[in-house]
């Protein structure tokens, strides 16, 4: 009985640790879109051209950005913070769901403050920017 409890224990532990490492994966990319979008309201209206607002341009524009910010954030953990196989298979699904969820909630919040939204606060452009960079991770994170 006690060799069970043991064992029992030591699966829930293993289980919480992996989840921990999907969150932490997570709130890095969280952390990165943030800042990307923190940086594109603070350049709106400064280097805006027409073309520049083509959905298309966005379509591929913004998954480009997202894997730029994965190739930088590789220059700071260079190893992925979810280990083994389905961790970081795990994050490539979850972490770019939850960071544009956290990005268009932040557009939500600039709107209601009276601030003119960027694209990046849509969901379509968050999760493909997200998408960019967490695929980056997923590929050359060790």
């Amino acid at each position: 009985m006690e060799a069970l409890f043991e064992l029992l224990l030591e699966i829930v532990g293993s289980i919480l640790a992996a989840l921990m490492e999907v969150f932490a994966e997570a709130l890095l990319q969280i952390v990165l879109e943030a800042l990307a979008e923190v940086g594109l309201h603070l350049a709106r209206g400064r280097v805006e051209h027409p073309e520049s607002r083509s959905k298309w341009r966005l379509l591929l524009g913004y998954p480009i950005l997202g894997a730029i910010a994965g190739g930088l954030s590789l220059l700071l953990f260079s190893q992925s913070l979810a280990h083994g196989h389905y961790g970081r298979l795990a994050t490539l699904l979850v972490s770019p769901l939850l960071a544009a969820a956290t990005t268009v909630a932040l557009g939500q919040w600039r709107a209601r403050r009276g601030q003119a939204p960027v694209n990046i606060d849509r969901l379509a452009y968050a999760y493909l920017f997200a998408l960019g960079l967490a695929a980056v991770r997923y590929v050359w994170a060790t």
